[in-house]
């Protein structure tokens, strides 16, 4: 039985977003093939994270050096360690979030700072940082309304590279990769593009 998380990082509901309808046609089609895994489904929104401050980096640090932590650093410290352990106990872990304003929602950011802490995720040597979470696969469910793939705008793309980026630091190259683009820059080919889109979720799903 695979411990599976789901990270939901949209607001707007699955009428207003496409990136929700990725994350639900894969999760209904990842729950009929895979019946006895244990998922979790976290909603960064309904979570609320406070950004990565001063007094979180000081706790995080002052627990890798075995110090004495003040008592707002340990539950800021007991915060980021709730997440953080919950992302390292899971098998599989699948991302649904869409592209505002060329990057990802500030709460998935949040999410991922809470996630980058050397000793845990990665570790630094003298020729670099290495990844630890090598053993876990991960999906990223993406929209974005332009295309960003080819043309003019590959460049201005920092929503996907940024996720893959901290992914492949923690270690992580097993990534499968939805993108729906374009609806909103072709409106007359919103639907299909679309329902290709929530196609490519579903068939993603079966095989993940």
């Amino acid at each position: 039985m695979n411990q599976v998380l789901f990270v939901k990082a949209n607001c707007r509901s699955v009428e207003q977003s496409v990136s929700v309808k990725l994350y639900h046609a894969f999760l209904e089609c990842y729950q009929k093939t895979n019946p006895s895994d244990r998922i979790t489904e976290l909603d960064l929104y309904v979570e609320e994270l406070p950004y990565y401050n001063n007094d979180m980096m000081n706790g995080m640090y002052k627990l890798r050096k075995d110090e004495i932590l003040s008592p707002t650093e340990r539950n800021n410290v007991n915060l980021i360690m709730r997440y953080l352990n919950q992302f390292v106990a899971a098998d599989k872990v699948i991302f649904a979030f869409p592209m505002w304003n060329t990057t990802v929602p500030t709460v998935l950011h949040t999410y991922m700072d809470y996630l980058n802490q050397p000793g845990t995720t990665y570790r630094y040597t003298p020729n670099g940082a290495i990844g630890l979470m090598h053993n876990k696969k991960v999906a990223l469910l993406h929209a974005r309304g332009g295309v960003y793939s080819s043309g003019p705008a590959v460049e201005e793309e920092m929503a996907v590279r940024f996720m893959k980026h901290n992914l492949k630091l923690f270690g992580i190259d097993d990534i499968v990769t939805v993108i729906v683009e374009g609806h909103n820059q072709y409106p007359e080919q919103q639907q299909r593009i679309i329902e290709m889109g929530i196609e490519a979720a579903s068939k993603a799903a079966i095989t993940f």
